[in-house]
């Protein structure tokens, strides 16, 4: 076993009966990582948690922390500590005994727990707030106080479930910076679980990419914004989502070319194995496509809206074929319901996926 792993799954499985929710994961999660579990509602991600957390039962498979065998190791025994998406303050406790309320139960000696719990508050910048109750805070000061009852607890590995879900927006982006400055500071293993592929983006080390209880690629984040391994990748990481335009393969030999049935025709310069008449899907990020106002250069199509924030444009055109295409300028650009606007996707910018939905490599 190597000694720097501090946790692994090895073929984990969880069934609720006949129904299989987990299908023989496995992963290696090296120590100070910060791990994050990201996918759609239903993929399975809070219920690895709780698995890894000793919250469920396992199937089948191990689950390993630090090397050993944890499957039958209750919850409270396994060095982790979790903050959940409800805060789960006892409301009628001080901030102070919230955070010390755990350790008090393990009969930690009382100079110890209040060295813990002035670190914790001082890490968190909640010292002022030592004294009040739960209802006396708000969103993101409850939600530090969760996060410090873990911190007092030294654990092993923090295991974060949604936990800025109840936040605005706003919010959510301040606490998102200072889960990940804690990260910084503390250098102890976490695991994220989130749908929101963006707090994915921005706070992991790697991605965990899960569907249907299964992973579809792991990686670091712009290793799979930038390589996805099959459409669903693509089409989940990257806000706004990628454009996915269906197609063909046509010519023969080193002539091929990929054609797409809102009429657009591109060179093909990817040397994956490729066939003539082969169906495809290309997927291009809405940031690489180039845009012309002049109808000298480019594919046309029409502006059915556009959103204009300042430094960013967004538009939502439309192929003459009906299938449409979301894009993004770094810039202001004038623009009018129905206009025609010319669009091109240059040189490798595009994605090509087989039948299968594997991903092909690059136009």
């Amino acid at each position: 076993m190597t000694s720097n792993l501090a946790l692994e799954l090895r073929s984990v499985k969880k069934a609720y009966g006949a129904l299989t929710v987990i299908h023989g994961i496995d992963l290696a999660i090296e120590e100070g990582e910060f791990i994050v579990f990201v996918g759609p509602s239903g993929c399975g991600k809070s219920t690895l948690l709780r698995l890894i957390a000793g919250l469920a039962d396992t199937s089948d498979g191990d689950i390993m922390i630090r090397g050993a065998r944890v499957n039958d190791v209750p919850s409270s025994d396994r060095g982790l500590s979790m903050v959940f998406q409800s805060y789960a303050l006892y409301p009628h406790m001080s901030v102070r005994k919230n955070l010390s309320f755990g350790l008090e139960n393990s009969r930690m000696e009382r100079d110890e727990i209040n060295a813990r719990v002035a670190e914790a508050a001082r890490l968190l910048q909640i010292e002022p707030l030592l004294e009040r109750r739960p209802g006396q805070l708000s969103g993101g000061q409850r939600q530090r106080v969760a996060i410090g009852r873990a911190i007092v607890r030294e654990p092993i590995a923090f295991l974060f479930d949604e936990p800025l879900s109840n936040l605005d927006a706003e919010l959510r982006l301040q606490m998102r910076v200072e889960i990940s400055d804690l990260h910084a500071k503390l250098k102890n293993t976490m695991i994220y679980v989130t749908h929101d592929q963006v707090e994915a983006m921005t706070m992991a080390d790697r991605i965990v990419v899960l569907r249907d209880g299964r992973v579809e690629q792991i990686g670091k984040p712009l290793d799979l914004y930038n390589n996805p391994a099959n459409k669903f990748v693509a089409g989940f990481i990257g806000a706004p989502r990628m454009n996915f335009l269906a197609g063909r393969i046509v010519g023969d030999g080193s002539k091929l070319r990929l054609r797409l049935d809102c009429g657009y025709e591109q060179a093909l310069m990817t040397d994956q194995s490729l066939a003539s008449d082969m169906a495809v899907t290309a997927g291009i990020r809405p940031e690489a496509i180039e845009v012309s106002l002049e109808a000298d250069s480019g594919f046309e199509v029409r502006v059915d809206n556009f959103e204009q924030l300042g430094a960013i444009t967004y538009i939502y055109a439309r192929f003459a074929s009906g299938e449409t295409l979301t894009v993004q300028l770094p810039k202001q650009v004038p623009l009018t319901r129905g206009q025609a606007i010319y669009v091109d996707f240059p040189s490798s910018s595009m994605h090509l996926f087989d039948q299968d939905e594997t991903a092909i490599g690059l136009v």
